[in-house]
């Protein structure tokens, strides 16, 4: 992106905007345990004058509570019983830009600190962040990138909701991957995202039709692992945002039905050394992949059952896996396999893995950080992956397996020493925490499905 057209802001040139009216609303975000933008709209004299400067406050139980922003009992960070106090948003200036889909509009993403000052370690970006500095401790640096699914409808979301998110119709009336006459239909919400994602800073490849009907995969440009989780967060944001501004909705559910395709969010990572010049993954002595990218990816694929919640944290996500789907259903490796959990993609500077397994519904920060500490665990007792994959892993006997349910995950996680160990005691209970009470909530749910089994015939 040319600098004519780079969006993002410096905080005196956003302070100017202020001052000349340009801008009126800050809004001053934080990701929360999905990975959804939580935070203040302020009024742009009280920014300059107060937030830029000292912060913001917010409560506490924004990281204790379910969808539904229910408070969920048994979380040590606050309760009830603790009074259900504040913590505060610091802004990371260095995330500032303009939102060009709201008029008048910048926004600033906020790390989260205790009135102590110490970082709230359960928060999704200050998890990213410590998996980074671990990196860094060892020399590395990585590249990331999303690719992610959704569904656009031609319902709004408030048509959507008053028909019980049933019968809805998909913006698309045939499976149109790669289809560039049904993509037309779609542009005029599909380029607005795209563009002004660009505007937003939010660099876009491109876009496509995919294996569903009213199905998109749009691209997000690769960065670093804190700005891409950033770009990830605000682009699945503003894509509901700008769905609605047309009429329309989007869906990032991992399985919207049982006939359709499921939504993915394909994985993309690379390792660096710390000046971003060399790409670790690929061996230019022998012109093939390094000792370091096997590593890695025997490490990602030892935990992926372990990490399972970070990157599929619903129980619909467990939906997606299906034989013949696109989605995976085996960990194992291949290159540009499609069938299987890891793609080994590229060569010299675009040497990369993919991981097949995250779904649409995954909260990046969490997702990226399972990510890199996996890698880092099989760096670090240089693992050797198993041989690659030939052929349909979807028909192959005796390779580990996604789990069936989060039930399941949650059974890996909890059990995982691993994941104590690199994400710590405290993110392990609280995200455990946050799993089991997302399952107990559908455990008690009466689902039509069930009343259309047994409402009669039973």
């Amino acid at each position: 992106m040319s600098a004519s057209r780079n969006p993002r802001l410096t905080l005196p040139a956003l302070l100017q905007k202020i001052r000349s009216g340009e801008v009126d609303t800050v809004l001053a975000v934080f990701p929360d345990m999905l990975g959804r933008l939580l935070g203040k709209r302020l009024t742009g004299r009280f920014f300059a004058d107060e937030a830029s400067r000292h912060g913001l406050h917010a409560c506490a139980y924004l990281l204790t509570v379910d969808m539904e922003m229910e408070p969920v009992q048994g979380y040590e960070l606050t309760s009830w019983e603790k009074g259900y106090g504040d913590f505060r948003m610091a802004p990371d200036f260095q995330t500032l830009r303009m939102i060009p889909w709201l008029e008048g509009t910048a926004m600033v993403l906020c790390d989260l600190v205790g009135e102590d000052g110490q970082p709230v370690e359960v928060s999704p970006r200050r998890i990213l962040r410590r998996q980074i500095e671990k990196a860094a401790a060892a020399g590395f640096k990585f590249q990331v990138g999303s690719e992610l699914e959704l569904y656009l409808f031609k319902d709004g979301y408030d048509a959507a909701r008053a028909k019980g998110y049933h019968g809805l119709e998909p913006a698309g009336a045939y499976i149109e991957d790669y289809h560039i006459l049904q993509g037309t239909k779609e542009e005029f919400v599909v380029r607005e995202i795209r563009n002004r994602m660009e505007r937003a800073g939010v660099p876009v490849e491109g876009s496509k039709g995919e294996w569903g009907r009213g199905q998109q995969e749009i691209n997000l440009r690769h960065a670093e692992p804190l700005e891409m989780a950033d770009r990830h967060a605000l682009y699945k944001h503003g894509a509901k945002e700008i769905a609605w501004q047309n009429g329309a909705a989007v869906t990032y559910m991992a399985k919207v039905d049982e006939a359709s395709a499921g939504s993915s969010f394909h994985l993309h990572l690379s390792l660096w050394d710390k000046s971003l010049r060399r790409n670790l993954f690929w061996d230019d002595a022998s012109g093939k992949r390094s000792d370091l990218f096997r590593s890695a990816l025997a490490g990602w694929m030892a935990l992926s059952r372990e990490f399972s919640l970070f990157y599929a944290p619903t129980v619909n996500s467990y939906k997606r896996y299906r034989a013949a789907s696109f989605a995976p259903t085996g960990i194992a490796w291949g290159e540009d396999n499609r069938t299987c959990g890891f793609r080994a993609l590229g060569g010299k500077a675009s040497c990369r893995i993919e991981n097949r397994i995250p779904g649409a519904d995954a909260n990046p920060y969490l997702a990226f950080a399972a990510s890199i500490a996996a890698c880092l665990h099989g760096i670090e007792r240089k693992l050797k992956p198993r041989p690659e994959f030939l052929g349909n892993a979807y028909a192959a006997p005796g390779i580990p397996r996604v789990p069936e349910s989060l039930g399941q995950a949650l059974e890996a996680w909890e059990r995982s020493s691993a994941a104590k160990s690199l994400f710590g005691p405290g993110v392990h209970r609280h995200y455990r925490h946050a799993g089991k009470a997302e399952l107990e909530s559908f455990e008690r749910a009466v689902t039509c499905w069930e009343r259309a089994r047994y409402f009669e015939r039973i």
